[in-house]
């Protein structure tokens, strides 16, 4: 067996990349690179967990999100009640995935071979990299056209470019494209260099949209006055048992919005120093955090109507109507750069990841990213927003395919390995290793996964057959379910069934 040695450098800074990882003798070359390799040290406290949903969370899409629910025709409690119920199953669910990758200190692809195989790991890490190229672009193009709005409102002169029927190239008019290119440049530059960068970038980014929140709020206050705050957006519609529905609805829609940094969460809470530092960082970034976010939107969304006569969702486009032109400047380009954080940690890093470990020795993490970059842009994202019906089918197959996943990791570390991780076997091809399985894939887990995905599927698929639309709402639910219980069933007894760890 080929083996990779690494001398000890004291100079290698853990700004090396994702790393550095500690490769240890007998590692095979086909499963490891620095980037993937168990860490060497594990820094992150609780402040940078924190940070990170903070980053996850102050984004245009997570206030748009948080104020969306505040107009579904619930009472205000009715939303604050869905609101604590689904950020408590997303603060559980963050912690059952946040342990193995902890413990270990490898990232979500790496610790996916215990469960699929050394080389069926590929099959959930190229699954969840197309995911987040996908929304990598998505995410991009929505930053860019908050830019243009103020780049638009500084220089009015630019508007004439912001007309695709005119200045347009493959559906985008350009200054839509100076924008985009601007965006992903500056997101570009911050990934590569590397996480420690990334971390310290996502540190400023939360606390930053905090302040400009809290200024734009009093701001407003101060023009409508404290009795113009209202906690219901929309008129209220539903009341008893006619809003449980929308209730469970507004629940899974939170789910579903977190599934993506859910599911890789472990290549974040591979750098905690603790578990219990990534879980008080999870307890404070996801339940309070969040709902003191979702308060803070609703009431400052709330007093756009008699200030400015609408009811404004969008943050950046509450900013363009202050007559200031440097609250327009540091207000809309705060609300960029957080989104900038949310794309790095939700879509960058985990494709980055991802495609690295397909071929570790030739795709480095760095080289990984801006692969999920590129595409990113050849995907042409914009056309893809500029259709609702596809982002709608886009939302419920994401859940589809993330869902079995992440039943399968559940199932897998906690029910059938017991939380046992023989961690030099994740990088072995040896036929006696602990993961090698089947020629080095889990019938189990292909399985598993494939069934639940086509089942959680089905309704998304027939959304026009009565009952179908409300059902494929659940799709992640359904799929992680299905999934964890078959992986369970399949890998626990038969003749799929996986030897215990001792």
């Amino acid at each position: 067996m080929a083996e990779i040695t690494a001398p000890h450098d004291p100079t290698l800074s853990v700004d090396h990349g994702a790393g550095p990882g500690e490769i240890r003798p007998g590692y095979h070359p086909r499963l490891t690179n620095q980037d993937l390799a168990p860490l060497r040290v594990q820094t992150w406290n609780t402040y940078n967990i924190f940070a990170f949903w903070m980053s996850d969370v102050h984004s245009v899409g997570g206030y748009v999100t948080a104020g969306s629910l505040f107009a579904l025709g619930l009472a205000s409690w009715q939303v604050l009640v869905s609101l604590i119920v689904a950020i408590t199953i997303v603060y559980f669910l963050c912690n059952l995935v946040a342990r193995p990758s902890q413990s270990t200190g490898v990232p979500y692809p790496v610790i996916c071979r215990s469960m699929f195989g050394v080389l069926g790991a590929n099959i959930p890490a190229i699954i969840r990299g197309l995911i987040a190229v996908a929304w990598y672009g998505i995410q991009t193009y929505l930053a860019s056209a908050a830019l243009d709005v103020v780049m638009i409102k500084l220089f009015p002169g630019l508007a004439r470019y912001a007309a695709v029927q005119d200045y347009g190239f493959l559906g985008l008019p350009a200054l839509g494209w100076a924008s985009y290119l601007i965006l992903w440049v500056l997101q570009a530059c911050v990934f590569w260099r590397g996480m420690e960068s990334i971390r310290k970038f996502i540190d400023f980014c939360g606390p930053a949209v905090y302040v400009v929140m809290f200024v734009l709020c009093g701001y407003l206050i101060g023009k409508a006055g404290w009795a113009a705050i209202d906690l219901n957006l929309g008129d209220v519609r539903y009341a008893g048992l006619d809003a449980l529905p929308v209730m469970l609805g507004a629940i899974a829609l939170v789910v579903s919005y977190f599934s993506g940094p859910m599911l890789n969460f472990g290549d974040f809470s591979r750098y905690g120093r603790s578990f219990a530092a990534v879980r008080r960082g999870n307890l404070l970034g996801l339940p309070v955090n969040f709902l003191l976010f979702s308060l803070l939107v609703v009431v400052t969304a709330s007093l756009t109507v008699p200030v400015f006569g609408e009811l404004i969702t969008d943050p950046v486009q509450t900013v363009s109507h202050i007559d200031s032109v440097l609250a327009i400047v540091l207000g809309a380009s705060t609300f960029t750069i957080a989104t900038i954080g949310i794309n790095i940690v939700a879509n960058f890093i985990s494709p980055a990841f991802d495609f690295s470990n397909v071929d570790p020795q030739r795709i480095s993490w760095r080289t990984g990213g801006m692969i999920a970059a590129v595409g990113s842009a050849l995907l042409t994202p914009w056309n893809l927003y500029n259709h609702p019906d596809v982002i709608h089918y886009t939302l419920e197959t994401l859940g589809a395919f993330i869902g079995p996943l992440f039943g399968v990791l559940i199932s897998d570390y906690y029910l059938v390995h017991k939380q046992r991780v023989v961690v030099d076997d994740l990088f072995s091809l040896s036929e006696s290793g602990t993961y090698w399985y089947r020629k080095g894939y889990n019938p189990a887990a292909i399985i598993a996964t494939v069934v639940a995905a086509a089942v959680a599927m089905v309704p998304v698929l027939a959304n026009n057959v009565y009952g179908m639309h409300t059902a494929a709402q659940y799709s992640w639910f359904v799929g992680c379910g299905l999934a964890l219980i078959l992986y369970y069933l399949l890998a626990t007894r038969g003749r799929l069934a996986i030897p215990p760890i001792p």
